[in-house]
Order: structure tokens, then C-alpha cells, then sequence
């Protein structure tokens, strides 16, 4: 199933099959709006129900639907989740944005769309050859922390794991763009975010330049208490030797070349989920 979900629902991402209003910050959003004001989030009780609800309605809906006209409706709640957990078609119209300001060389414009990419972190750069390698950073932390992350949880967790690393993700970049308090969030998401940032990195290693990505993977990877933004963006760029001339605008050479290096990345964890899949080793 898992196999199937994520080709399924990378399948509806790209080709923009699911509407905006049913995307899983959309839906976030109104639950959030709903069940969810700032008295009850400032609370460590209220803060773990709002983030646990979800993936426990998750999990009780597909434990019913198993088994049920021969797993088929198990198959469709995997999918119909996929797709809802990995479509964030607003991310990409940004960054294409960011590509067309960059192609007719509006400076102004492209600092202010590569803000709008990473709500945790302001751009600071000197130049338009650091801005388009600040954004191939962003570029790769985006691939792991909306794909690759959701992707891991998914074959390991089922969908109730993706549905609550998105929740906490949510919650996190909330709190960053309302500058509020809330208790546990990031803490929970460094938490989960541990694992699966050193072993999706490790994949910018195995996809791009092995010696360098390898020395830069062990020296943040290995520390208990490095954060997953630094091992990604560090890896990444490490495992990726960025182009010094070209065809393409200098704000956008790094970014090309380090995105070339996140969709190689992807269809490596996608290889060994099938892998896997063949083996028994994943539903």
C-alpha cells in the first residue's frame, strides 16, 4: 500500500489533481479555526490534543476500514491520505515565482518570494549568487520536511504517522508566523524530525558527490543534538558541487542544481521502497 499511496499521490501532485480547498494546510486551517483558540493552544494539554486528534481519527478510521471489501477501501483511505498530506501546490507557485522573477531579473521580487518559501528563517545574503544558494538550501529542507519526512512516516507509520508529522509541522510554522507561544511543538517536531532528517540526508550522499556529502553527513549527522535544517541544507549543499557560470540567471544556477539534487534524492527513497516492497519488508 504504501508503495502504491506515494506514487499515487506524487502523481497527483504534480498534475494539481487535488483542489486547494482539500490540500492539508487548507484543512489544517479550518480545524485549527474550528476546535482551536489561543487560550486552549497556550496550554500543554490543549496543545497535545490539537496535534494528536487528527492522526488518533486517522488511525481509527483505517483500523475499521481493514479488511473491508478485500482491503480496496484501506487502499483508496492510504491514497486519498497521500494525497492529502503531500500536496502543497502553494510552495510551488511560489517558487515558480521566485524562477520568473529571477529569469527577468527583478532582484526585489525574488528576495521577496524566497521569504515566502520558509517562514522559519529571514534571507540574509550579500549578493544574487548567495540568494540563489539560500534558496537551493530552502529548496532541499522544503523536499525533506514536505516530502521526504511525510514519505518515511507513511511506509513506517501508515497514515496516521504522516498525518501527525504534518499536524506538528503545521502547528510549528503557525506558531512562527503569529509569533505566539505555544508549548511542546518544537520540541515534539525535533523530536520526530531526529531520525528521518539523518537517513533522508544521508540519501543527498548517496545521490550526489559521495566523499564530500559523506564527510559533511558524518560531522552534523552524528551529533545527538544537531538540529534537521542544519544536517539537510549542509548535506545537501556539500553533496552538490554548485555551478559557478551558466546559462541560467545567478540567482537561480544554485537552486536549479541543488533541486536537480532533491528530485534525485526522491526517486532514490522511492527505488528503495520498492525495493523493499518486493523483499516483504513494506505492506
Amino acid at each position: 500500500m504504501a508503495l502504491f499511496s506515494l506514487l499515487v499521490a506524487i502523481l497527483a501532485e504534480r498534475l494539481k489533481l487535488l483542489p486547494r480547498s482539500l490540500q492539508f494546510d487548507c484543512l489544517m486551517d479550518r480545524y485549527h479555526k474550528q476546535f482551536w483558540d489561543a487560550d486552549s493552544l497556550a496550554s500543554e494539554f490543549g496543545v497535545v490534543m490539537a496535534l494528536l486528534l487528527p492522526a488518533l481519527v486517522v488511525f481509527v478510521v483505517s483500523q475499521l476500514l481493514q479488511g473491508m471489501l478485500f482491503d480496496l477501501l484501506s487502499l483508496a483511505f492510504w491514497v486519498l491520505v497521500s494525497m492529502i498530506c503531500f500536496s502543497h501546490q502553494h510552495l510551488r507557485e511560489v517558487f515558480k515565482q521566485y524562477v520568473q522573477a529571477a529569469c527577468r531579473g527583478d532582484v526585489q521580487a525574488c528576495y521577496r518570494y524566497a521569504g515566502q518559501l520558509d517562514c522559519s528563517e529571514c534571507i540574509d545574503v550579500v549578493d544574487e549568487q548567495d540568494l540563489g544558494q539560500k534558496v537551493g538550501q530552502t529548496v532541499a529542507w522544503i523536499n525533506y520536511r514536505y516530502y521526504g519526512a511525510v514519505a518515511l512516516f507513511l511506509i513506517f507509520f501508515g497514515p496516521a504517522g504522516a498525518v501527525l508529522y504534518c499536524t506538528v509541522r503545521f502547528f510549528s510554522d503557525f506558531k512562527a508566523k503569529q509569533c505566539i507561544d505555544m508549548p511542546l511543538v518544537n520540541d515534539l517536531l525535533a523530536l520526530l524530525d531526529w531520525l528521518p532528517s539523518r537517513v533522508f540526508s544521508f540519501g543527498y550522499v548517496l545521490s550526489g558527490q559521495f566523499n564530500s556529502g559523506l564527510r559533511m553527513w558524518t560531522a552534523y549527522g552524528l551529533r545527538l543534538k544537531c538540529d534537521a535544517k542544519t544536517i539537510v541544507t549542509q548535506t545537501a549543499v556539500a553533496a552538490e558541487s554548485l555551478p559557478e557560470a551558466g546559462n541560467a540567471p545567478i540567482s537561480v544556477q544554485s537552486t536549479l542544481a541543488l533541486l536537480a539534487l532533491s528530485k534525485r534524492n526522491f526517486i532514490l527513497l522511492l527505488t528503495l521502497v520498492s525495493v523493499l516492497t518486493i523483499f516483504g519488508f513494506v505492506s
